[in-house]
């Protein structure tokens, strides 16, 4: 399958998507709070109505999930002639909290997803005008060049991501997160969707999330296996459907598996 027609679109519309929240960001736009406590605002809405009117103009037949509205049909009413199931899968504002504090890390993410594997990802970042792209086989593109992960080999010169540190705590990790981040040369909260822009474009060695939503990560397995990394589970599976997250550079991942062992 070509992919190259589907990075295409997948990265304008996360672009012009990302545009829209910029309508709103440092604008006062207030939140509305959801059963978990997690905050929602008119941006976030804004920006995924965008998206999926997108998708269905161009791609009538594939199924859209997204985080503010669901999913719009099942993958068995999803076909695809030339390959299988499709879906889209959408967060129109990852890192909602930081974008209420004007804080710049947050991402639109799109991911499309063929027959349960990410072939597609799209992370754009609307404040800092950052757009990370990649295909299967087609490589990882960050603002027009090549993203590659880093090379570094020793823990103890690696830098670690994470988005909440409390978290690690409440979902049983917070013992080797202690030893990973005390093992490290820096663990620093530079968090949610910008933590993973970070380790597929080498500034940071690893990020850690023990728990993910699938439309939280779903373009960053095709994204950092692309650019040379990993991206998956703590114990090593790549992919999205795991609950959790940890992307790092090839050369540590190893390392990090074992540790998160406990080995």
């Amino acid at each position: 399958m070509n992919l190259q027609p589907y990075l295409d679109f997948a990265s304008d519309i996360a672009y012009r998507a990302g545009k829209i929240t910029l309508g709103y960001f440092n604008a006062g736009v207030r939140p509305d709070y959801k059963p978990d406590d997690t905050p929602v605002t008119a941006a976030d809405r804004a920006a995924e109505e965008f998206l999926r009117a997108e998708i269905e103009k161009r791609y009538p037949h594939h199924a859209i999930l997204g985080e503010e509205f669901g999913q719009n049909r099942a993958l068995s009413d999803a076909p695809e002639a030339a390959g299988g199931a499709m879906r889209w899968i959408l967060d129109p504002i990852d890192g909602t909290k930081a974008f209420l504090r004007g804080v710049p890390l947050y991402g639109v993410l799109v991911g499309l997803e063929i027959d349960g594997l990410i072939e597609v990802g799209v992370a754009y970042y609307p404040a800092t005008d950052e757009l990370l792209c990649a295909a299967t086989g087609l490589g990882a593109w960050w603002n027009g060049r090549r993203a590659h992960v880093s090379q570094t080999k020793q823990l103890e010169r690696a830098y670690l991501c994470y988005t909440n540190e409390r978290s690690m705590y409440r979902y049983g990790r917070g013992a080797v997160w202690e030893e990973l981040s005390q093992a490290a040369y820096e663990s620093r909260g530079w968090s949610d969707a910008y933590g993973y822009l970070l380790v597929a474009t080498g500034r940071a060695e690893a990020m850690f999330d023990p728990v993910m939503q699938i439309w939280d990560c779903a373009p960053f397995p095709v994204i950092l296996r692309e650019a040379g990394g990993y991206f998956g589970s703590w114990d090593g599976r790549e992919g999205h459907t795991y609950g959790e997250a940890m992307a790092c550079n090839a050369a540590l991942k190893e390392e990090l598996v074992r540790r998160v062992a406990g080995q």
